[in-house]
């Protein structure tokens, strides 16, 4: 019998200082969670369940020479270009989103206040004036109007609106 053996068969216990202290709790069944890790067999055991742990992770880290091939997305699948499920990058992309949303959402509700009326119902308001305003608010007002434009939220005239040149340019809320 190896010494490894032994001690793993002993519950050789480091906290304990006297073989009998040691044997009277083996003898009780009392080995508690925080012993078992001191004992040769659960620091073996932890040390082989962290092993198989970082043995899966590596298979799927794109960096790694033990990489396995995995199932790959084609074009038009569901699932391609998107995150894996409950992942990390799943929930950051989903925080993006509602940060952007909640931009949007001021964007339009600076619209509304700082707008006039037509006669359709509709609120009407420059870029020249719209910038001046948000621009103490965010320095990325053009993204946020493309994207409540690509959301069906505004309208205006033209690909991008530039400070200056566009100022005259009338963005028309659509709610």
């Amino acid at each position: 019998m190896s010494l490894l053996d032994h001690l793993s068969e002993h519950h050789l216990l480091v906290k304990y200082n006297t073989k009998k202290e040691m044997e009277e709790t083996r003898d009780e069944g009392n080995i508690r969670k925080e012993d078992q890790c001191n004992t040769v067999k659960g620091l073996k055991e932890n040390w082989q369940k962290w092993a198989n742990n970082h043995s899966e992770y590596q298979k799927h880290n794109p960096f790694s020479n033990n990489r396995t091939v995995t199932v790959q997305f084609q074009k038009g699948e569901e699932g391609y270009g998107r995150p894996r499920e409950g992942s990390r990058t799943q929930q950051s992309g989903h925080s993006a989103h509602a940060h952007l949303e909640k931009e949007v959402d001021e964007l339009c509700m600076i619209i509304k206040s700082i707008g006039e009326a037509g006669g359709d119902g509709q609120t009407r308001v420059a870029f020249g004036p719209l910038f001046e305003r948000y621009v103490a608010i965010s320095n990325k007002l053009v993204g946020i109007l493309l994207r409540a434009r690509k959301h069906g939220r505004i309208s205006f005239e033209g690909e991008m609106l530039w400070q200056r040149r566009d100022d005259d340019v009338i963005i028309t809320l659509l709610e």
